[in-house]
């Protein structure tokens, strides 16, 4: 297995502050006192050694990364722009096109609490508490379907979370099998004068392209799928506990969307009333090109197509605003579904 040693840069720092050369040579400084190097040398291995004690659940950690994180990776571990996405890409790993996160790629979970502890937030490092650290990693646990949303990660439970890919590393043996076939001196001989692209990147979007037509722009993203029918369980007219386990995974929409009495529209419109309504009905709400096409185009929002834009926004209406990766868990789906039946307009 890869072993995921200290940051380099802070070994190189203890050493430069705690070396002779800065202090006696150069006449810059002084020694670095134990308890300095104690404060920046810490380590956190992947069977738990060097955990503070202290712990933290998904619900905390869904307001602390509103806070400190969503602004670069979405409030949804999603990631915005060419910020890294923190969740999502289960079974893409033997794909073209592999999504790597937290929870299908990355092998040690102390790896994660290691990381944020050490590197953010962006731009203000190290001003996390451990218990913070503890509600973040559970969130994005959580973003991951890997733990439910009152579990307690702690110095404790840490272990118990089983990461996808733990088994997916090997040893790297390049030094021991790869690096002789490149020793020797480069020939400098023979080099191309002139070098151009003369092939593009097949699945990094990293090859310049020319941007598209005003009009061609306008027609992709008022492009509106057929809907897609998601398999929906029967259930009653209206069931009460499926509705109040509704409750529960509504708090994965709470941070866009509002409900209840007072409601105001916020990234995403108030969600009061729009169960068997016209989609694209909540005034004063600033919708998609594509939504207002599909509500132009009669869509109603009922069981059947509730699901299955909850189950993958983008993919069932290509150009809609709604950031949110989607519902994995058909359950999930439904629960939200029953729920929302029971909001009032």
């Amino acid at each position: 297995m890869l072993k995921f040693p200290k940051s380099a840069t802070l070994i190189a720092a203890a050493i430069f502050l705690s070396g002779p050369v800065s202090a006696e040579k150069l006449g810059l400084g002084r020694s670095a006192l134990p308890e300095e190097i104690a404060a920046w040398d810490r380590e956190i291995r992947p069977d738990g050694t060097g955990l503070p004690v202290g712990s933290g659940d998904a619900l905390v950690g869904e307001e602390i990364f509103a806070d400190q994180c969503a602004a670069c990776h979405g409030d949804f571990a999603e990631g915005i722009d060419n910020w890294p996405k923190l969740a999502g890409g289960a079974d893409t790993l033997d794909h073209e096109d592999p999504l790597k996160t937290v929870g299908s790629y990355w092998p040690y979970l102390s790896t994660a609490y290691d990381y944020i502890k050490r590197s953010m937030p962006y731009g203000n490092a190290g001003t996390l508490s451990d218990d913070d650290v503890y509600s973040i990693v559970a969130y994005i646990l959580y973003s991951n379907d890997l733990i439910e949303d009152d579990f307690v990660l702690s110095n404790e439970t840490f272990l118990d979370v089983e990461m996808p890919n733990a088994a997916g590393f090997i040893l790297d043996d390049r030094a021991q099998t790869e690096y002789v076939q490149w020793s020797g001196e480069p020939c400098m001989e023979n080099c191309k004068s002139e070098v151009k692209v003369t092939m593009r990147a097949l699945v990094l979007d990293v090859t310049p392209e020319e941007e598209k037509t005003e009009v061609a722009a306008v027609v992709e993203a008022e492009v509106v799928p057929e809907p897609v029918a998601a398999p929906v369980v029967e259930v009653a007219a209206f069931d009460v506990e499926l509705a109040e386990a509704g409750v529960k995974v509504f708090k994965k929409c709470k941070s866009c969307h509002q409900i209840g009495d007072g409601a105001k529209n916020k990234s995403g419109p108030i969600l009061n009333g729009i169960f068997e309504n016209a989609a694209g009905a909540v005034d004063g709400f600033k919708y998609s090109k594509a939504m207002r096409k599909a509500a132009d185009a009669g869509l109603v929002w009922d069981n059947v197509e509730l699901a299955a834009f909850l189950a993958k926004p983008k993919t069932y209406m290509k150009g809609t605003k709604m950031s949110f990766a989607g519902l994995k868990k058909e359950k999930d789906q439904l629960a939200i579904v029953e729920f929302l039946k029971s909001l009032e307009d």
